[in-house]
Formats: C-alpha cells, structure tokens, sequence
C-alpha cells in the first residue's frame, strides 16, 4: 500500500512530477503523461459529464484530482484543468489518496499566483515538492519501508 508517484500538470504541461518508486522500467515523459491526462480529462468531462477519478490497471492505479482554473485574462470561458495524480499500488485507499490530492490542490493555489502556474517552468515549483511530501506523510511508503522505519 504506497503512493509510487504523484504530480500536478496544468493542461498539457507538467509542473510537479516526484516518483517515490519506480512504477516500471519504461519512463514516460512527464508532459507526455500530463497530454494523456488532460486528453482523458477532456473526453470524461465531454461525453460523460463527469470527472476522471481512478483508473485501473493491473498492477497500479491512477487516482486523479482536477480542478478547473481560470487562464489569466479576462474570459471567464478561458479554463485549463489543474490536475493532481497519484500512481498508487492495488490496495491503497483510494478515498485517503483523493483527500490528500485535493489538499495538495487547495494548496498549490494558495501558495502560486494563476500568472506563476500558466507561465513558469517546472523547477520554479521545485520547492513544492516538500509540501506534498508532508501532506502525504506515509503515504508515500510501502508497508515495508513503513516497519523499517520504525525499528
């Protein structure tokens, strides 16, 4: 039970990506992941109506969270999904995992300007990245990593 990776894309683009494990051998390039998301995103949201929220697939889920926010200018239309992810193993909880991708939501909007998110680069959010690891605590430890800690 672990978070193997999380991030955070806004649209197409990548801003946060940490990997706590390697969730394959095959590495997937960040705005790639952030391009398919947003692409499901989009699909979900058109045809359904409705959000992505977990994805599963043999080994791993992905447990999405996506808010939309406004581009900065004047179109109140102008929205691009900010979506957190986590790629979680089987049997994690995936209703813990959502609260704490909302959470990491709430505060990246707090802590960055709309201007910051839609024109910086991915480093300039480098710093985030120790907000989310104590957002997520354990989380990010197999149950192993979890014992060992303790002795």
């Amino acid at each position: 039970m672990a978070i193997l990776e999380v991030g955070i894309n806004i649209g197409m683009k990548s801003l946060i990506e940490i990997k706590y494990y390697s969730s394959s051998d095959n590495l997937l390039d960040p705005d790639l992941r952030a391009g398919f998301l947003t692409a499901l995103e989009s699909f979900t949201s058109e045809v359904f109506g409705d959000d992505i929220n977990v994805i599963s697939l043999a080994s791993f889920k992905l447990v999405c969270y996506c808010e939309m926010i406004q581009m900065p200018s004047n179109d109140a239309e102008n929205t691009q999904p900010l979506l957190s992810f986590a790629i979680i193993e089987k049997g994690t909880e995936v209703p813990v995992v959502k609260e704490q991708l909302n959470e990491i939501v709430t505060y990246f909007l707090n802590r960055y300007s709309l201007n910051d998110i839609f024109s910086k680069k991915p480093k300039y959010f480098k710093d985030f990245e120790t907000r989310i690891n104590e957002i997520l605590g354990d989380l990010k430890l197999k149950t192993e990593d979890r014992f060992r800690s303790i002795f």
